[in-house]
């Protein structure tokens, strides 16, 4: 644990703040944080003990962390937290926060007050919630998360493909269904206790994590409790910053991270989309001597062209980049000349794709 001063103070990275989210925020350079994931207090306005139809107590969220004294009061905190946050967001950064029903609308209409820009909001299905013991309401077998860039312009990270490989080839859907943290997950104090009422499970936040950073970034969680954040961030080879202002949960939170350790290099490669990979032109083929001036392409119906020593292709007619020629022969609006264009070698026919990827690999 470290106590920061409320002046200015370099970021610091991998490390458990102690106190006021608000006042820990205000007090870190300004535009230095890629992610927040905030899970904060939920104000869940509970009136009284809750017990099972046996009579038996439920262990629910009854801390004092937890309780306001009004609406308007929870509006002002959400307030000043959401700004202090916004105010640490690089301009590219974005912010995922997590509610239930009590708070979760509060919340998204402050975000666009305040200019985020809502991206997504994920309904996190629990597969294994807590029964409604009253009996008078629905079970609540759900929680609400809200993903927002700082702004509209934000060039904000999205692992598209990471996610969709996630999902067995299938495009991720923002309803997610994950298990509550339960068993050798949750967390317990000397006393055999939860040691946080509401920790969340790694799962919801390998997700969020692996979907919307990249390895390095620095992801900053103002509400730790028992370090789910930082530890998911650890592993995932991301930075983090927690800030939590109750003891006990910052001693439960370093002693969990003090066992974490990053997967290797490989392990954290991700899927990434073909635009994200590094530009190959056309002409480096050439340059190379990969292809030659003169050399014939052919496409998959028949049509072929030479290549020039510029890099352009030459058919009949038409002229100018792999692309534009084969949109000429196909009478198209556009062509990808990469899948579309291939050369012989040894009696074979080979996608010129071969010979960027080779480019490719020997760059990376």
């Amino acid at each position: 644990m470290k106590k920061i001063s409320t002046k200015a103070a370099s970021l610091p990275i991998n490390q458990v703040l102690a106190g006021d989210s608000i006042e820990v925020m205000n007090s870190l350079p300004e535009a230095s944080v890629d992610l927040i994931f905030a899970d904060p207090p939920y104000n869940l306005q509970l009136k009284g003990d809750l017990h099972r139809p046996d009579n038996s107590k439920v262990d629910a969220v009854d801390d004092h962390w937890d309780q306001f004294a009004s609406f308007r009061i929870y509006d002002d905190f959400t307030r000043a937290w959401l700004a202090a946050a916004r105010r640490l967001l690089k301009p590219n950064g974005a912010i995922w926060v997590i509610g239930s029903y009590h708070n979760v609308f509060r919340m998204g209409a402050e975000l666009q007050n305040q200019g985020y820009w809502i991206l997504n909001d994920v309904v996190w299905r629990k597969s294994n919630p807590m029964p409604n013991f009253r009996g008078k309401r629905l079970t609540n077998a759900h929680e609400t998360l809200i993903w927002a860039s700082k702004s509209e312009e934000s060039k904000y990270t999205f692992n598209y493909e990471a996610l969709k490989a996630l999902n067995e080839g299938v495009q991720m859907r923002s309803d997610w269904v994950l298990p509550i943290c339960t068993g050798h997950e949750r967390l317990k104090n000397e006393n055999g206790d939860k040691a946080h009422p509401t920790q969340k499970p790694e799962s919801l936040l390998h997700r969020v994590i692996l979907g919307t950073t990249n390895p390095g970034d620095v992801v900053l969680d103002p509400f730790f409790g028992t370090g789910t954040t930082g530890a998911v961030a650890k592993m995932l080879g991301r930075e983090y910053i927690g800030i939590e202002r109750e003891e006990a949960y910052r001693a439960a939170a370093e002693k969990r991270l003090a066992k974490i350790r990053k997967f290797d290099k490989e392990a954290l490669s991700v899927s990434s989309s073909k635009r994200a990979e590094p530009r190959v032109p056309f002409g480096q083929l050439v340059e190379r001597g990969m292809l030659r001036p003169g050399e014939v392409l052919v496409s998959p119906r028949g049509h072929v062209a030479k290549v020039r020593a510029d890099g352009t292709l030459i058919s009949g007619e038409a002229k100018g980049s792999i692309h534009q020629v084969g949109a000429a022969l196909e009478h198209a609006p556009s062509c990808n000349g990469w899948t579309y264009w291939h050369f012989r070698r040894d009696g074979k026919t080979v996608s010129i794709d071969v010979l960027r990827q080779q480019i490719r690999a020997e760059t990376s």
